[in-house]
């Protein structure tokens, strides 16, 4: 086998929050994180040496800035057998937009790398890569519905919470996750999760209320420089969803309903101003 195509699906946050900030400037943080039917297309290509990688969507670098590329540099780093790669990215999930485009795309990269050279590297040596990629690469490496502790990198499995109707709108702006944690106010958070409530509604596949316990203490910074963040929760809630929050540090917004009807009407009035509009639903965890 010389090439390998996957689908690498985006991730919302049904939950963030902020426990502490540490001495080398990054927070601790719990959070429930859960993959989406949102997918980028990543196909890797085993060559004799060098990486490339090739993405026609605007602002994604197509040189050792993509954490991609990195990906690939990481593999080969580990790999016993040297080689090379080439990548081409097919982007769907918006740039720039709290849904982990990146990380999903270089947790592909390693995933195809790893079955195209024989899996010469284990589970647990993968996970070791995708922790000093990102905290986010490490939760795509397997998707579905993981609690994230720590600096995110710190994952434990929950039940399945596949199935789920979901809308997602991304605004035109982008939001920089640096510049969010650097103006966090730890004692201005705002309302925080309450997370072992969620856990146990995820447990108890009760839509309802993790829709309605959902909280995202990142939206303290961001809907106070984006008012437009509040604006689109409010048409979220106008149009039915029985939950809705940011995702990740933002911009993109999202609702859970009841039913994929109700998801439907959501997206086509949130087209009428919006380009990145997207009904999807929550997936299950890749199997081992």
């Amino acid at each position: 086998m010389k090439e390998l195509t996957l689908l690498t699906p985006a991730k919302i946050n049904l939950s963030i929050d902020v426990t502490s900030r540490l001495d080398n400037g990054y927070h601790t943080v719990e959070m429930i994180m859960q993959a989406v039917s949102l997918y980028d297309t990543v196909t890797v290509e085993k060559t004799k040496s060098n990486i490339s990688v090739c993405c026609a969507q605007p602002y994604v670098p197509n040189d050792s800035r993509n954490i991609a590329w990195k990906a690939a540099e990481a593999f080969f780093s580990e790999c016993p057998e040297k080689g090379g790669a080439n990548i081409l990215i097919k982007k769907n999930i918006p740039v720039a937009a709290g849904l982990a485009g990146g990380s999903t795309n270089a947790a592909g990269v390693l995933k195809a790398l790893n079955m195209l050279y024989g899996s010469h590297l284990s589970d647990i040596k993968l996970n070791e890569l995708c922790r000093k990629l990102g905290a986010d690469v490490a939760f795509c490496l397997k998707g579905g519905t993981q609690l994230a502790r720590g600096i995110g990198d710190e994952l434990t499995v929950l039940p399945d919470f596949a199935g789920v109707h979901v809308v997602l709108v991304k605004p035109a702006f982008p939001v920089s996750t640096p510049w969010v944690y650097k103006n966090l106010r730890l004692d201005r958070l705002g309302e925080r999760p309450h997370t072992s409530a969620l856990l146990n509604a995820i447990e108890e596949f009760d839509v309802h209320c993790v829709a309605k316990g959902m909280r995202n203490v990142l939206e303290s910074v961001t809907t106070r420089e984006y008012p437009e963040i509040s604006r689109l929760m409010q048409r979220f809630t106008e149009y039915g969803a029985l939950g809705t929050r940011m995702s990740g540090s933002g911009p993109t917004v999202f609702g859970i309903f009841a039913d994929e009807s109700a998801a439907t009407r959501a997206k086509e009035n949130f087209l009428k101003d919006y380009e990145n509009v997207f009904y999807v639903q929550t997936i299950s965890r890749e199997e081992e």
